[in-house]
């Protein structure tokens, strides 16, 4: 048995009881599910951060309106998104992220301390680098 865990049987032998001690962390107004050291961590079904593939998916159609001439610089392009021109500049960079990362964000399987404010930090343009620092 591992540090926390508890098990007892009942008395007819037919019931099971397992305890497990945990410690809950508030991160981004979400609480997540600390497992005691020295256990494999506890990882509920993957679930899509809908903040994080707006803003992936943003990024590339800006990018793409941009390429394609739609528009000729970010500043009008954030003129007719009616939106800052250093969000448009935060936000394109996303672009540069790792493929990997990027299908983790759209699948669900991004790690679950990953916030948007994470990925709108300036990040380093080494792939395996910003594995690192993502998590």
């Amino acid at each position: 048995m591992t540090t926390g865990t508890q098990a007892s049987n009942s008395k007819d032998g037919r019931t099971a009881v397992v305890s497990i001690t945990v410690s809950f962390l508030q991160r981004g107004g979400r609480k997540q599910i600390l497992s005691p050291p020295g256990t494999a961590p506890w990882s509920p079904a993957p679930r899509v951060d809908s903040a994080l593939v707006k803003a992936v998916v943003r990024a590339h159609r800006w990018r793409h309106m941009l390429e394609s001439g739609e528009y000729i610089s970010s500043a009008e392009l954030a003129k007719a998104e009616k939106v800052n021109d250093s969000y448009v500049s935060r936000i394109l960079r996303l672009t540069l992220i790792a493929p990997d990362i990027i299908e983790a964000i759209l699948s669900g399987r991004q790690p679950r301390t990953l916030q948007l404010d994470d990925l709108l930090k300036p990040l380093p343009a080494a792939w395996e680098r910003q594995r690192s620092e993502l998590g």
